[in-house]
C-alpha cells in the first residue's frame, strides 16, 4: 500500500499485533480482490530512464495526475511522491527508480479488475504522451544500468539503499530495476489463512514460469527467464523466501508474528522523517531496546509499515499477496488476479490445489523455487516438469472461475481472463523464451524493440 499509516498508538502486548492480523478475516461474501502493478516509465525518443525532476519528469506527471483525477497527494518533504483516492481506495505510488505502481482498489470480480486498469492507462496515456513518456511491460528494465537509473525522492529508499548490500548481491536491482504485478486476497478465518498461504507459497513458481518475463540485462540475454525472480533469491533472505515453518504444524496469525518480530527492520516514520534504524529486530525495538529510539515503543503504525518491508514470496498482511510474477503488458495483467482467484476462492479448487501440493517438502519446494527463474517450465519437483502443474494449475483455476460465475455484461464469466496463459501453455514457452526468440531473430540481437512490442 502506497501510504504509510498513520495510526500513532504505542502498542503494549505482542496480542494486539496477532489482533492486527486476525481483524482481516472477513466472510466469503465479503472477499475482495486487489491487484497491484508496476511498470517502467522511459522517454519515448531515445529510450531513457525519466528523472524525477523537470517538466517532463515523473513529478510532473503526478502532478498532471493529481489535476486530472483530483485524488489526494502523497506529499514528502514538498514532493509529490504519490496519490490516493479517498473514495475508492485506490493508490498511485513510485518505487525506487519511478517504476509506477497502481495499487488497484479493493474489487469483487476480475472483470472490475480489468475494467480499473482500461481506466488507469488512459488516465495515464492522457498525462504521460504530451511529456513524451512511455511505460514499459516487462519485469526488468531491459537495457540500463543500474547507475543510469534516477533515484525517487522518498526517505525509505534512502535508508534500504544503503543497507541493501550489506544483506545481498541483488538488493539494489530488485529496487531500481524490477517490476512485478501483484494480487492480494482475503481469508475468512486462520485456518483458511493458514491453506490459502500454503498452497499459493507452494504454487508460487508457477506463476513465476507462467508471466516469466526479465531475460535481458543492460541490453544482452542475462541467461535467465525471469531475473527478476533470480534477483529475490539473492536480495535479503532475512525477509524473503519460501518460508518453510509456515508449513509446519501449530501455523496461524501467532506464528506470523513471530517470524515477523525478528525480521530486521528498515526505517520507523515520525512525522515527515524516516528515522534508519536498519538491521535491528522489531522484537528489540518492542522491549524498548532500539538504540535509535531508547525508550520508544512501537505503533500499530510502525507494525503495519515493518509488514510492508518483508518479502517473502506471498506476504501475510490483513490480506494474502502473492509476489511471484514478472511485470508484464497490459493485456497479461488481469491473468494473474484471475489465476489466483480460481485456485483460492472456490473451495472445491483450494481442496484440490492442496491436494497437488500437500505432499512435497519444504526442500523440494525449495529447489523448484530456485530452478524456476533459469528454466521455466522446464524446471522439476519429483518426476514432473513444472509444465504440466502449470496445466494443470490453469486448469482448476479454470473451473473454479466458472463456479464462482461472476459473470460481465457480455454474459463471460472470469474465465476468459485466463487466455492469456492458456495461449502461452499451448505454445509450450514463457514469454521470456518467446522474447529471446525475437531477438535472436525479428530484433536482430538489440532490445531496442521491447520498448514498442511490450509498451503500455
Amino acid at each position: 500500500m502506497a501510504r504509510d499509516q498513520i495510526d500513532m498508538t504505542p502498542l503494549q502486548s505482542r496480542d494486539e499485533l496477532v489482533a492486527w492480523l486476525a481483524a482481516g478475516v472477513k466472510p466469503p461474501s465479503e472477499f475482495r480482490i486487489g491487484t497491484e502493478h508496476e511498470k517502467t516509465p522511459f522517454t519515448l525518443e531515445g529510450y531513457h530512464p525519466v528523472p524525477y525532476e523537470g517538466a517532463r519528469g515523473i513529478g510532473a506527471l503526478l502532478e498532471g495526475m493529481q489535476l486530472l483525477l483530483g485524488w489526494e497527494p502523497i506529499m514528502e518533504h514538498g514532493n509529490i511522491i504519490g496519490l490516493y483516492d479517498v473514495t475508492g481506495g485506490g493508490a498511485i505510488s513510485l518505487e525506487p527508480g519511478g517504476q509506477f505502481e497502481l495499487s488497484g482498489a479493493p474489487v469483487e470480480t476480475v472483470h472490475q479488475t480489468q475494467a480499473e486498469l482500461m481506466a488507469h492507462l488512459a488516465q495515464v496515456r492522457e498525462i504521460a504522451a504530451p511529456l513524451g513518456i512511455g511505460f514499459l511491460g516487462l519485469g526488468m528494465t531491459p537495457s540500463w544500468s543500474r547507475s543510469q537509473i534516477p533515484v525517487m525522492p522518498k526517505g525509505r529508499y534512502k535508508i534500504m539503499t544503503n543497507y541493501m548490500p550489506k544483506v545481498g548481491q541483488y538488493g539494489l536491482d530488485m529496487m531500481y530495476r524490477t517490476c512485478t504485478v501483484q494480487t492480494n486476497l482475503d481469508f475468512s478465518s486462520e485456518a483458511d489463512m493458514v491453506k490459502k498461504l500454503r498452497v499459493s507459497v507452494a504454487l508460487q513458481p508457477i506463476a513465476t514460469a507462467l508471466f516469466a518475463n526479465s531475460p535481458f540485462t543492460e541490453g544482452k540475454p542475462n541467461g535467465f527467464l525471469s531475473f527478476r525472480s533470480e534477483i529475490w533469491r539473492d536480495t535479503d533472505n532475512a525477509r524473503s523466501g519460501m518460508i518453510p515453518w509456515a508449513f509446519e504444524d501449530g501455523m496461524g496469525f501467532e506464528r506470523w508474528v513471530d517470524y515477523a518480530l525478528d525480521v530486521p527492520m528498515y526505517f520507523v516514520k515520525r512525522g515527515d522523517s524516516y528515522i534508519d534504524v536498519s538491521g535491528s529486530s522489531f522484537r528489540a525495538f518492542f522491549d524498548g531496546r532500539n538504540n535509535s529510539l531508547p525508550g520508544e515503543r512501537p505503533t500499530l503504525s510502525d507494525w503495519a509499515n515493518h509488514l510492508s518491508t518483508i518479502f517473502p514470496e506471498v506476504r501475510l498482511k490483513r490480506y494474502l499477496e502473492m509476489r511471484g510474477a514478472d511485470g508484464v503488458p497490459w493485456g497479461r495483467l488481469p491473468a494473474l488476479p484471475a489465476f489466483w482467484v480460481g485456485l483460492l476462492y472456490d473451495d472445491t479448487t483450494l481442496d484440490a490445489a492442496w491436494d497437488l501440493v500437500k505432499h512435497w517438502t519444504a526442500a523440494e519446494r525449495q529447489a523448484l523455487r530456485d530452478d524456476v527463474p533459469r528454466f521455466g517450465f522446464k524446471a522439476r519437483i519429483r518426476d514432473r516438469y513444472l509444465f504440466e502443474i502449470a496445466r494443470e494449475c490453469v486448469k482448476l483455476s479454470h473451473a473454479g472461475l466458472r463456479r464462482r460465475s461472476r459473470i460481465d455484461h457480455l454474459g463471460r464469466d472470469e474465465s476468459r481472463h485466463l487466455e492469456p496463459l492458456e495461449r502461452i501453455l499451448e505454445s509450450g514457452r514463457t514469454p521470456a523464451e518467446e522474447m529471446l526468440e525475437k531477438f535472436n531473430g525479428a530484433w536482430g540481437g538489440s532490445v531496442e524493440p521491447a520498448y514498442k512490442e511490450y509498451a503500455f
